[in-house]
């Protein structure tokens, strides 16, 4: 398995018992949909290796308390603090139409109300406090706000998004 086939779940943060179990950080909204796994798979070492889980819970609402197999001891869940955790893409729950993993739309043409094609989506920037979509145009990068008012349009057979963005937004990047 490698990376590319895989999402990003997760983070260990700390450990929680000195019998070895751990609090994940979970990268989700819905954390109860991952309380019932069976494994994960760990980077390590620039691997991904599976564990498997003992026993999952919530542990204040956000975090993810896990036991892991053959994780026995403080010194054992002290190693895997760091470590991020990744499930097959076949695992993520169905979205709506309306709706789409960021994964999903790298590649994506974008057509603005006014102007038209504006491009292609090359990844998505979630590292502000409001994702945008990172779009090339010819040697021009352009950044549109990922807000649910811009987005008229998701046609996934198409692979095409559909934007009304704000007057002069686009002209920032284009003039």
């Amino acid at each position: 398995m490698t990376k590319e086939e895989c999402f990003y779940l997760g983070k260990i943060v700390s450990k929680f018992s000195f019998k070895g179990e751990v609090l994940i950080k979970l990268d989700t909204d819905e954390p109860e949909l991952y309380t019932e796994m069976e494994s994960v798979f760990v980077e390590y070492n620039n691997n991904l290796v599976p564990f498997f889980f003992e026993k999952t819970s919530l542990h204040k609402s956000t975090l993810l308390r896990a036991k892991i197999e053959d994780i026995d001891s403080e010194d054992d869940a002290e190693d895997m603090i760091g470590c991020e955790l990744y499930l097959p893409l076949t695992l993520l729950p169905e979205l709506d139409d309306d709706q789409f993993y960021y994964h999903e739309i790298i590649g994506f043409k974008v057509m603005d109300a006014t102007h038209g094609d504006i491009g292609e989506i090359t990844s998505i920037n979630d590292s502000t406090a409001q994702a945008l979509f990172e779009i090339k145009k010819d040697d021009k990068d352009i950044l549109i706000p990922m807000n649910d008012e811009f987005i008229e349009e998701i046609d996934k057979p198409n692979k095409t998004i559909h934007l009304i963005t704000p007057e002069g937004l686009i002209d920032l990047y284009l003039g």
